[in-house]
């Protein structure tokens, strides 16, 4: 890198850029889905309206104004249909609202609000497995001539022994079998659900089956007027052996619902390495970058610039690999499928321990943490609550802890389904709190956000590696339309130099803390030059 490329305006710019974040959103940049920002929303913690301690559809339809103030640009609402459990994925009926969220009224009127604050409405369609409460599966496992019995996977007493030789493996034990024996008898005929017996997955061989899936998806684009679906369990669909089945099944999937809406919106859940997940490219506009959130939380954890997944789950230090490099493989290797696609980036979702835990609770780690999400290209996903710092560690009900809006006195829209471990009014400050203080992490997200939508380098941009002698500064260059942005964050929790820009050129045109000098970036802290 060469200085002279760089020259940066005073610094009363900060100011300019603190200011945007008051702009209305209209005045800001719209780019979604292939650049915008998504918000994850569990319904059942986010907002409760009528007092009966969970979250509902109202509830959210209340919040809309927080979000749209917040600077989001679609919600992503994790299942809202009528489930046995209390995380709802698995399925009883696909064309319904979970009673204790509200009626199809409630959302319908929820989706025309969200439109009219601007904010799209993408919800989480489970297809790859039904509940075993679901009246398909119901009739399917007490008559074996039964018109859905076919719609589910079974294995009968004189080939079982061979499927179960055959069986997957879950990716979280290696001792659970994918097969399960009807009322208990292991002598008899079983059938396949990958998660487990309260999930059978549903058989995408069969027409029938496929057909009603089709019109399940035209019903909530159509009639109910959502924007996408967030598809669960993506890779799933067939067992690793039929990966290409898969792959041509999505690419049906979208094609069929592109019928009902040219411009629906399909992010799929496909956990596993870029390799595996290019393919699926084709059949969706985005896939979840796990491999990032991980590269992104781990370096932050060790203080250099050096972090990578590998597979998805695990480090490896002879494999390292830049947060940067990560992002441009694969999306070089996602484009080779699909000119048009969208990298889904994030920091933790429903399934994840939360941002702040995994950071050992160090708020200037969770600043670094957004800052770095948010100046780098893709499409950025924010977990609820993520912007005022709640905490969770699994199982996976306390990483879907309530949101705090207000103290626990105040707090009529809390929700208390559950008794929170991690969240409380003693570890995290609610909302209500953090809008008063400047230095708040729900402030540092507002103004991010808002710098990234006020410029169409860090919306559209192209982006490359800056080598840099520092491992504690993550350097790279953001490019759109002949402009370029040098943008060089602090992953340490030391004071750090800049090497190889000179006093010249080095006012500071944005910073996330306090600047000390010309060329020294305080902990956590955010430097933006811009180009001669």
């Amino acid at each position: 890198m060469k200085a002279s490329k760089y020259i940066l305006p005073v610094l009363v710019a900060v100011l300019a850029i603190a200011c945007q974040s008051e702009q209305k959103n209209k005045e800001l940049i719209s780019a979604w889905p292939q650049h915008g920002i998504t918000y994850e929303i569990f319904v059942q913690s986010f907002s409760d309206s009528d007092g009966d301690s969970i979250g509902d559809i109202n509830g959210m339809t209340q919040k809309l104004g927080y979000l749209q103030d917040l600077g989001v640009e679609a919600v992503w609402l994790m299942p809202i249909m009528p489930s046995p459990s209390y995380h709802k994925y698995d399925v009883i009926d696909y064309r319904a609202i979970h009673p204790d969220y509200g009626t199809m009224e409630d959302f319908k009127a929820f989706v025309q609000e969200a439109h009219n604050h601007n904010i799209k409405v993408v919800i989480d369609l489970i297809i790859n497995h039904s509940s075993s409460e679901h009246p398909w599966f119901k009739s399917a496992i007490l008559d074996k001539n039964s018109q859905y019995r076919d719609y589910y996977v079974w294995a009968d007493k004189d080939s079982i022994a061979d499927q179960l030789a055959k069986k997957e493996v879950s990716f979280d034990s290696d001792n659970i079998t994918q097969w399960h024996a009807v009322n208990g008898d292991t002598t008899a005929e079983h059938y396949y659900g990958f998660f487990y017996g309260g999930m059978p997955d549903l058989n995408y061989d069969n027409p029938e089956l496929r057909a009603e899936i089709y019109d399940i998806g035209r019903f909530w684009l159509q009639e109910v007027g959502v924007d996408g679906f967030r598809l669960d369990a993506a890779k799933h669909i067939y067992p690793d052996d039929r990966a290409k089945d898969n792959h041509e099944f999505w690419k049906e999937f979208r094609a069929k619902m592109e019928i009902v809406k040219p411009d629906v919106y399909l992010v799929g859940e496909v956990w596993a390495n870029t390799d595996i997940q290019a393919p699926y490219a084709e059949g969706f506009s985005a896939l979840f970058n796990f491999d990032l959130a991980f590269s992104i939380l781990e370096t932050l954890n060790k203080g250099v610039n050096v972090s990578a997944a590998i597979a998805g789950h695990s480090w490896n230090a002879d494999e390292k690999a830049s947060i940067v490099n990560n992002y441009t493989a694969g999306q070089e290797k996602f484009r080779q499928y699909n000119p048009d696609f969208a990298i889904a980036t994030f920091l933790s979702n429903h399934d994840q321990n939360r941002v702040m835990s995994v950071l050992n609770n160090d708020i200037e780690k969770a600043k670094s943490a957004a800052s770095i999400l948010l100046t780098l290209p893709g499409a950025p996903y924010l977990y609820y609550g993520e912007e005022i710092g709640m905490r969770g560690m699994k199982p996976d009900e306390h990483i879907r802890e309530p949101f705090l809006w207000e103290t626990a006195k105040d707090d009529t829209s809390r929700t208390q389904w559950i008794k929170p471990t991690f969240t409380t009014d003693e570890s995290v400050k609610p909302l209500s709190e953090q809008i008063d203080d400047p230095n708040s992490l729900f402030n540092h997200y507002k103004k991010m956000i808002a710098l990234r939508r006020s410029s169409d380098i860090l919306t559209y941009g192209d982006i490359q590696m800056v080598e840099q002698p520092n491992p504690a500064l993550l350097v790279f260059k953001r490019s759109y339309n002949g402009e370029e942005l040098l943008v060089v964050h602090n992953v340490s929790g030391e004071e750090q130099v800049l090497e190889g820009v000179s006093e010249e050129f080095s006012d500071v045109y944005f910073v996330s803390s306090e600047k000390n000098s010309v060329t020294r970036i305080q902990p956590g802290g955010l430097m933006i030059l811009i180009q001669k």
